[in-house]
């Protein structure tokens, strides 16, 4: 029986919401145009010794020695290939089977080589969220290449000559399309007024010096909430800081950036992106492994981050930034194409 809509399958990863989110926000957008989205996380369909593998390397030393071998040693790279496709190939091939999808999305960049060899007959998107050391996001068997900062475009190209790439909004929550101000947003927040506010975070696990963090904000003067992702043991040891809200997941980080004067953030991706956006400085520290390393080097580079490797440099930055002020918010991205419309461009739809 011939579908009545089209079916876009989006494939995540739960080491982080740096992977989810952007499948959660595509595939809300690609219902709200007619389409019908299906999201699954590719570690759990590919089986549980996949996702334990995966998921272990998450330590600092684990995820630099992954990102060493599977991006800087090509034999390695290729037996890591190999060897997912013998351990999890299966499963996620019978779930492409079972949903039959026109177009798949991957906001994943583990299984862009398990879904080249396929040669599954559909359309392929690779929706990248990181800045730069793109060669795990990025596949020549992929048409379409998503961007979330104009500065990937070229290492896009790059890397795969022949495939179409979009620099789109969409991939992070949609409040971030509308501008926010800040005093507004720090009464709705039941932030002080008259103090500059910080904000710390490590990503949904919570990584990184996180605490010594907060006490440097704190010490700088600023009110600071900190971000403990699922870690609870850290929010309530954070918690008892004075001057420190430690919250745990939120949905109002688009209020939240607004009120924020910084960011300290270990884990670089959206976050810089929708702080960007609201015009919060950025400061990245705490973490630095594998490819958050690289992204930080091209975030110092293009001066949309500083970064600070020891509690003394994290001070003067903090310093440095108070000292500047917030930015002008980043208005370009609302003019941006969506990234629901480019996904459904690849099947020659537009269900709006």
């Amino acid at each position: 029986m011939p579908k009545s809509r089209i079916t876009v399958l989006v494939l995540s990863a739960s080491i982080g919401e740096g992977h989810d989110l952007p499948a959660r926000e595509l595939a809300a957008a690609l219902r709200a145009r007619g389409a019908e989205a299906v999201v699954a996380d590719s570690l759990r369909e590919m089986g549980p010794l996949v996702e334990r593998i995966v998921v272990g390397g998450s330590n600092a030393l684990l995820f630099e020695l992954s990102y060493l071998l599977a991006v800087r040693v090509g034999w390695t790279r290729r037996l890591q290939e190999r060897i997912g496709m013998l351990l999890g190939g299966r499963g996620l091939r019978r779930l492409i089977e079972a949903e039959r999808p026109d177009v798949i999305v991957s906001t994943y960049p583990g299984v862009l080589p398990l879904l080249a060899r396929m040669d599954l007959g559909v359309p392929l998107v690779s929706a990248i969220t990181d800045l730069t050391a793109l060669a795990p996001w990025v596949h020549p068997a992929f048409g379409l290449h998503l961007v979330t900062q104009a500065e990937s475009v070229a290492e896009v190209r790059r890397l795969a000559p022949g495939s179409r790439v979009a620099h789109v909004r969409g991939l992070t929550r949609a409040e971030f399309d509308r501008p926010v101000e800040r005093a507004g947003a720090r009464r709705s927040l039941g932030l002080p007024a008259d103090r500059p506010v910080t904000v710390v975070s490590g990503g949904g696990w919570a990584v990184g010096d996180l605490a010594g963090a907060a006490r440097a904000a704190v010490e700088a003067g600023a009110h600071t909430v900190v971000l403990c992702g699922r870690d609870e043991e850290l929010r309530e040891r954070l918690g008892g800081i004075e001057g420190v809200d430690a919250w745990g997941f939120t949905d109002r980080m688009g209020d939240l950036l607004a009120a924020a004067d910084v960011l300290i953030h270990s884990t670089a991706g959206l976050t810089v992106l929708e702080a960007q956006i609201r015009g919060t400085r950025v400061i990245s520290y705490g973490w630095g492994a594998g490819h958050i390393r690289v992204n930080n080097h091209a975030f110092a580079q293009l001066d949309m981050a500083d970064v600070a490797r020891t509690p003394a440099e994290l001070r003067n930055a903090l310093q440095r930034a108070l000292a500047r002020g917030p930015r002008p918010p980043d208005r370009s991205y609302e003019r941006l194409p969506h990234a629901a419309d480019e996904v459904l461009r690849t099947v020659g739809t537009d269900l709006r």
